[in-house]
C-alpha cells in the first residue's frame, strides 16, 4: 500500500500522484494550498468534479452491507466508488479492533490513488466515543475511548474539558484513518420530547456555543481552522433541529415541521456562532422544514434545510460569512414510499426517505434544488449520473460544480491527504482507547456525574447493582444501585426510526415496571436510583422509594460504584431543565428554552 508511485525532485519525495513521471504543481507540496486546488481543478474532468460531491458510504461485507456496519470493507464495491464514479467521501460504520480499522482505510487509500488523479478518500463518522448509539446517527465505541455523552460533557460545565474530549477523539480518529467527524450538534434541546438530546449539549444556547466553540477546536487541531493534523468538523443542524413539536424527529414524516419562529431563531443560531469563529470545516442542514420563518415579511419557501436557499445561503452564507462546504444530510434525495409516510405500514431500509417538502419534485430536480440552495455534498449519495442529468438540462451551472469542488478539494489538502493518506497500523493500537485516553474519559464521566439527592456514603461492598432480568434474586436489607432508563412509549413501532428512538411521556407511569419494582424493593432495602436520561425525566413520585438519586449522562459502573461509595464528590450540573409534570411540557413551547408557556 505504501509503494505507490513517487518523484525526487530537490532531494525532496513528491507523490506521482496522475502517475506520468511528472511533478505537476498539485502534487508539490511546496505550493500554495491554493495554488494545488487550482491546478488540480483545472485538470479535472466534470464527471470527477461531480464524484467529488458525493458523500457515499463505505460498504461491509455483513449483512448490513448497504449500511457499512460490520468488521471489514466490500473491496469490489469499493473500486466501483472510487474508480468508476470518482467519489472520494465515504462515511464508515466499521465496528473493529484499531490495527484492523486502520488496516482497511489504508485499503481503500489504495484503491483512490489508482485513480487517474490519484485524489485521496476522506473517510467520515458519525460520533463513536460515547455510550448510546443509533444506527444513522451515531457508532458503538469498540476499541476507542469511553466518554460521558454530549450532554454528559455540557454538565461539567468545562469548556476545557471538552476541548480536552475533542482533541483525544482527534487523535484516535486520525489514527485509524479518519478524516471529519459528523458532529458536534449545536441544536439546543428545547423540546425535552426530543429524541437526539443526548447527542446536544443540552438546552441553554450560551452553554451550547461555548461547548461547540471548544469541541471544534479541539477537533480541527487549532483555534482558526483545520490543520494537517486535523479532523473536519461538521456543525449539524443548521437550523432549528431541536425545536421538535412533540419531540418527534426529522428522520421521520411525523416530525418533518420545526416549530422555530423569527422570534426564537436567534436562540438557534447562537452555537453555531461558536463554531464559525473557529472556522469550523462545514456544516450540515437540518432535516425539518422551519414553516414559520419569514423574509422580509413574507414566509419563506416550506422546505426542509437542504433544500432552503434562505437558510443556506441568505442566512448562512450572506448574513453570517460561513466560508466552509455545506453537506446535506443523508437520504433527503430518496423517493418517499407509501411506508414512509403511513404509521402502520412496517418500514423496511428501503422506506428511508427525507425528502420534506419536495416529494413532488424528481430526484434529478432534487438534487439540482438543493445545489442550487447552497449544498456542496450530497451526504449518503453516489448517484453521479442524476447530478450530471441536472447540469446537462441546465438545472445546475458548471461554475456552481466548479465553486463546491473547490470548497471539497481544499479541505482534502488542509488535511495533508494528498502528501499522507496512510496511518500506521501498528500504531493505531497503541493510540486508540490507551489507558491514558481512557484516564482522561473515566474523569470526565466523574466530572460529568450529577447528583440531585444526597445520601450517606455505602462500603462498596455492601452495594448491589440490580440486575432487571433476575429481580426475583435480590437479598433484603441491601443497598441496591437501580439504573433505569428515562421514560418512553412506542409510539411508532413500525417506523424505522421511530421504533428506535425514545418518544412520548417523560413521567414513569405508577403501573410502570420501573415503579413497581422500585416501590417493592424499597420496603426492604436502601435503594440508589441511576437515571439515565437520553431524555429529561419527570421523577418526582419516584422520591418517596430512594435515598440516593444520579443523573447518568454517559457514566459507567465503576464511577457510579465509587460516588455511591464517597470516593468522589459529583459535581455536575443538569444541561436542560426538569419539567414539573407532563402538563407543563404539554402547555409549553417547543422553540425557546425554559419552556416558555
Amino acid at each position: 500500500m505504501m509503494n505507490d508511485p513517487t518523484i525526487e525532485r530537490d532531494g525532496l519525495i513528491f507523490r506521482d500522484l496522475d502517475h506520468d513521471g511528472k511533478l505537476a504543481p498539485f502534487e508539490d507540496y511546496r505550493n500554495s494550498i491554493t495554488e494545488r486546488v487550482s491546478d488540480l481543478l483545472g485538470r479535472m474532468t466534470l464527471a470527477e468534479k461531480i464524484g467529488l460531491m458525493m458523500h457515499g458510504t463505505a460498504q461491509s461485507d455483513g449483512p448490513l452491507g448497504a449500511l457499512g456496519v460490520g468488521e471489514c470493507y466490500d473491496e469490489n464495491n469499493a473500486r466501483d466508488q472510487l474508480l468508476n464514479k470518482s467519489i472520494n467521501h465515504l462515511i464508515t460504520r466499521l465496528n473493529c479492533e484499531p490495527s484492523e480499522f486502520a488496516r482497511e482505510n489504508n485499503r481503500l487509500q489504495a484503491i483512490a490513488a489508482e485513480s487517474r488523479l490519484g485524489i485521496p478518500l476522506t473517510i467520515s463518522t458519525d460520533p463513536r466515543h460515547h455510550f448510546q448509539h443509533v444506527t444513522g446517527a451515531s457508532s458503538r465505541a469498540i476499541g476507542f475511548s469511553q466518554w460521558p455523552e454530549t450532554t454528559g460533557l455540557a454538565a461539567a460545565r468545562d469548556a476545557a474539558l471538552v476541548r480536552q474530549f475533542a482533541e483525544v477523539a482527534r487523535l484516535e480518529y486520525r489514527a485509524v484513518g479518519i478524516h471529519m467527524a459528523l458532529s458536534p450538534q449545536a441544536d439546543i434541546s428545547t423540546e425535552p420530547r426530543w429524541s437526539r438530546i443526548s447527542g446536544t449539549f443540552g438546552e441553554y444556547p450560551d452553554v451550547t456555543k461555548t461547548m461547540v466553540e471548544a469541541y471544534v477546536e479541539g477537533m480541527q487541531g487549532s483555534s482558526n481552522g483545520l490543520t494537517k493534523a486535523g479532523v473536519a468538523a461538521v456543525v449539524k443542524h443548521w437550523v432549528g433541529y431541536g425545536a421538535a413539536p412533540e419531540g418527534f424527529d426529522g428522520h421521520n414524516a411525523y416530525g418533518q415541521h420545526s416549530a422555530v419562529t423569527d422570534e426564537s431563531l436567534n436562540y438557534h443560531i447562537e452555537p453555531f456562532l461558536g463554531a464559525f469563529e473557529r472556522c469550523v470545516a462545514g456544516v450540515m442542514p437540518t432535516y425539518t422544514i422551519p414553516h414559520q420563518l419569514t423574509e422580509n415579511g413574507s414566509p419563506i419557501e416550506a422546505v426542509a434545510g437542504g433544500f432552503s436557499h434562505y437558510l443556506l445561503t441568505t442566512l448562512l452564507r450572506d448574513q453570517y460569512g460561513f466560508e466552509g462546504f455545506v453537506l446535506s444530510d443523508w437520504a433527503i434525495y430518496r423517493d418517499a414510499t407509501e411506508a414512509t409516510h403511513n404509521p402502520q405500514q412496517m418500514q423496511s431500509p428501503d422506506d428511508i426517505a427525507m425528502p420534506w417538502g419536495v416529494e413532488t419534485l424528481s430526484r434529478v430536480e432534487r438534487i439540482a434544488k438543493s445545489v442550487n440552495a447552497g449544498v456542496d455534498q450530497l451526504g449518503g449519495e453516489e448517484d453521479v449520473e442524476a447530478l450530471a442529468s441536472a447540469v446537462a438540462s441546465g438545472l445546475v451551472s458548471v461554475e456552481r460544480i466548479e465553486e463546491a469542488a473547490e470548497r471539497l478539494l481544499r479541505v482534502k489538502f488542509e488535511l495533508g491527504l494528498f502528501d499522507a493518506p496512510y496511518v500506521d497500523e501498528q500504531a493505531a493500537q497503541s493510540i486508540v482507547g490507551n489507558k491514558e485516553h481512557q484516564n482522561l474519559a473515566l474523569d470526565a464521566q466523574r466530572r460529568a456525574l450529577i447528583c440531585l439527592n444526597t445520601h450517606d456514603s455505602v462500603d462498596p461492598a455492601a452495594v448491589k447493582f440490580v440486575d432487571w432480568n433476575n429481580l426475583d434474586d435480590i437479598p433484603a436489607e441491601t443497598t441496591l444501585v437501580i439504573r433505569i432508563d428515562s421514560p418512553r412509549e412506542p409510539l411508532h413501532p413500525n417506523h424505522f426510526f421511530g421504533s428506535r428512538q425514545h418518544e412520548g411521556s417523560l413521567e414513569y407511569a405508577e403501573s410502570s415496571d420501573e415503579f413497581q419494582t422500585i416501590k417493592r424493593l424499597s420496603e426492604t432495602n436502601r435503594i440508589i436510583l441511576v437515571i439515565q436520561m437520553a431524555r429529561p425525566a419527570i421523577f418526582h413520585n419516584l422520591l418517596p422509594f430512594i435515598e440516593g438519586l444520579y443523573i447518568d449522562l454517559g457514566i459507567s459502573d465503576d464511577v457510579i460504584l465509587d460516588a455511591v461509595s464517597g470516593k468522589f464528590e459529583p459535581s455536575g450540573v443538569l444541561p436542560f431543565g426538569i419539567p414539573d409534570s407532563m402538563q407543563s411540557v404539554l402547555d409549553g413551547r417547543s422553540d425557546v428554552p425554559g419552556r416558555v408557556a
